[in-house]
């Protein structure tokens, strides 16, 4: 989301974002320099409450939700991003207070921008009043552009979130992304939504594993299993997505499912009572051995999500690469090149640089065959 400032020394608003890359910042407008300092902040805080709950609706759509019932939480979510065409309204004609009462606005965007507007009218500037209003019109365009999947100029930062869903402009750049490099190159980060990224990047896990399960002999899911043997790597969460894969589900509800259930728990909810109830029956042993006074939940091992809760989608994103990377580190223990390019790479080189290089073409090989086994089940992400 945006974040809004008060300079009290220049006497300027300040409108700061993050990107993949770090934050960038603009100036928003000068400020009545004889402006109380709390009437400022308040309108600081009012817009950073209207960029947080307008960036909700793109990170929690009303498509992700179970039912679009009325009252239903779809049904709510469709009537807040609804509420996108109330603010320069708002922020112009805001509710005043009248005979001591003040009407307040269900929908938390509509509110947050009633109080910009409540702050405004106090001001009394109306140069200021058409700078926040051209601000606020930019936030709610760089929400709608990422929803359409155009992650140019504010829309940036949404690199940063995570989403319920994926946009497919987003899967689809993230699988050319990965087609160039399927060990995740750095724009994957920098340019896609972390969830689109993260749906095509199970597809490329899957595609991986399948390569590593060949020339190794064991089964795609317990790949990483074996590659940790060899090197040290997160390997539960992607061992977990590929479980998925293999019952059936595609890479998109793997990925989004996983995600969401993370964005529950952030906000305090309980994803999945079914689920929670076999999975306490299946640590009961654990629970027994950890409960008491003197435990540290740290120490237990168990989880209610295998994702980090603050950033669920770049999280899921950073396991499934490492993923990949486990998985070629399996391919190259059995992977067998040409004896006699390898002779003569060190008869010609000697000491350490046929070693490099017979892990430099191992790479490659992999890479080439993750290529083809991705081509192959080019059906999974559609």
């Amino acid at each position: 989301m945006t974040r809004y400032s008060v300079d009290p020394e220049r006497h300027e608003l300040i409108a700061t974002w993050g990107t993949g890359e770090g934050d960038l910042s603009t100036r928003i407008a000068a400020l009545p320099a004889k402006a109380e300092t709390s009437t400022l902040l308040g309108l600081a805080r009012a817009l950073t409450h209207l960029s947080e709950t307008a960036w909700r609706t793109y990170t929690h759509p009303a498509s992700a939700a179970a039912s679009m019932e009325p009252n239903s939480e779809g049904w709510r979510r469709a009537e807040e991003r609804k509420a996108f065409d109330e603010v320069p309204g708002a922020i112009t004609r805001p509710n005043l207070p009248q005979d001591g009462m003040l009407d307040v606005e269900y929908s938390p965007l509509a509110e947050s921008a009633h109080r910009a507007g409540r702050a405004l009218h106090t001001l009394d500037n109306a140069d200021l009043t058409d700078a926040v209003l051209a601000e606020t019109v930019t936030e709610l365009a760089a929400v709608e552009n990422a929803e359409l999947g155009d992650l140019t100029g504010r829309a940036r930062q949404a690199v940063l979130l995570s989403r319920e869903g994926a946009s497919p402009v987003q899967v689809a750049a993230a699988d050319r992304l990965l087609e160039q490099n399927p060990f995740g190159p750095a724009a994957l980060f920098t340019e896609i939504d972390p969830t689109g990224a993260a749906v095509a990047a199970a597809h490329w896990l899957a595609a991986a594993a399948e390569v590593a399960a060949e020339a190794s002999g064991h089964s795609p899911t317990a790949v990483l299993f074996e590659a940790d043997n060899i090197e040290a790597l997160t390997h539960e969460t992607p061992t977990l997505v590929l479980q998925l894969l293999e019952a059936g589900a595609s890479p998109y509800d793997a990925v989004t499912d996983l995600v969401r259930q993370a964005l529950h728990i952030a906000d305090g909810l309980l994803p999945d009572p079914a689920g929670l109830r076999e999975q306490l029956e299946d640590i009961d042993d654990a629970l027994a051995q950890y409960t008491g006074p003197d435990t540290d939940p740290e120490d237990t091992g168990l989880r209610l999500t295998p994702l980090d809760p603050k950033r669920p989608a770049p999280d899921l994103l950073e396991d499934l690469l490492a993923g990949i990377r486990g998985c070629q580190l399996l391919h190259e223990e059995y992977d067998e090149l040409d004896d006699e390019e390898t002779n003569a790479d060190e008869a010609e080189d000697g000491d350490d640089e046929p070693a490099e290089r017979h892990q430099d073409r191992s790479r490659e090989r992999f890479a080439d065959l993750v290529r083809e086994a991705a081509t192959v089940h080019r059906d999974r992400l559609t």
